[in-house]
């Protein structure tokens, strides 16, 4: 398993850090600052006995690296990639198709943080990026997904086709965001799926497009041509959830 090193920042981020089972070093906290959120972190951080230490805005300003740590810092021992079997394994606890978001080419940290949320709260069973032309899970990262990525598995990958030919031997299908797709509600996006989504100036590459088994439009009225790659990552997750919870209250019935 691989591992890289990160500083947690914010509250909510720190807070299911603690919550996700994150091995935390260290929390740095703003003197005199005792609210209802700051206490709960202190509180987190007793129970599994890790330090607390009071500083200055200054001090805590020079530590952070996103310069949004709403007076407080966790120093994580490291955050863990995932296996793609993993997800895999976890679909198959719960008694699930496999859903899954692949990224192609996301570099912004913040958009691959809002994804993450996204897949966490559509009940995606974890996120594929590559590894190389990508974020990894930075401190930016951790804080823009809310603490989402303490529960919510990424795997990092050294060729996203050859996963996704991997991932088809499975049972998978792929559906990828492409504004000259069909429209998503016009496609079929139950059962075990993978979510692909590119960058916002590029969208999906053309190796990456030519392994998906479908290409899904958004549709739009506006006058720019576009969305922003986690918000259209956000409105064709909630489609394929949508398919998939009719689907489930059909075959109930």
């Amino acid at each position: 398993m691989e591992w890289e090193s990160v500083t947690i920042e914010g509250r909510n981020a720190v807070i299911e850090a603690f919550r996700g089972g994150q091995t935390i070093e260290r929390l740095y906290l703003l003197d005199g600052c005792h609210d209802g959120p700051v206490m709960t972190i202190r509180r987190e951080a007793q129970k599994r006995n890790v330090p607390v230490k009071y500083v200055s805005r200054e001090r805590l300003d020079q530590m952070s690296q996103t310069g949004k740590h709403q007076g407080v810092i966790a120093c994580g021992a490291a955050c863990a990639y995932a296996e793609v079997e993993d997800m895999l394994k976890a679909a198959g606890e719960r008694g699930e198709p496999p859903f899954l978001f692949l990224l192609d080419d996301i570099e912004d940290p913040h958009n691959l943080g809002a994804i993450i949320r996204t897949a966490n709260l559509a009940g995606a069973h974890g996120v594929i990026i590559p590894r190389n032309r990508a974020a990894g899970l930075t401190a930016t990262v951790a804080r823009t997904s809310a603490g989402a990525v303490y529960h919510t598995p990424v795997a990092r990958v050294t060729n996203l086709a050859r996963t996704i030919e991997e991932l088809k031997k499975q049972g998978l299908w792929f559906v990828c965001a492409d504004m000259n797709g069909t429209v998503m509600y016009d496609l079929d996006l139950k059962g075990p799926i993978g979510l692909v989504i590119g960058s916002e100036g590029d969208g999906v590459g053309r190796l990456i497009r030519e392994r998906c088994d479908l290409t899904a439009a958004i549709p739009m009225k506006g006058n720019i041509d576009s969305l922003n790659a986690s918000v259209a990552a956000g409105v064709l997750a909630y489609e394929i959830v949508r398919q998939r919870n009719a689907f489930i209250s059909v075959s109930l019935k």
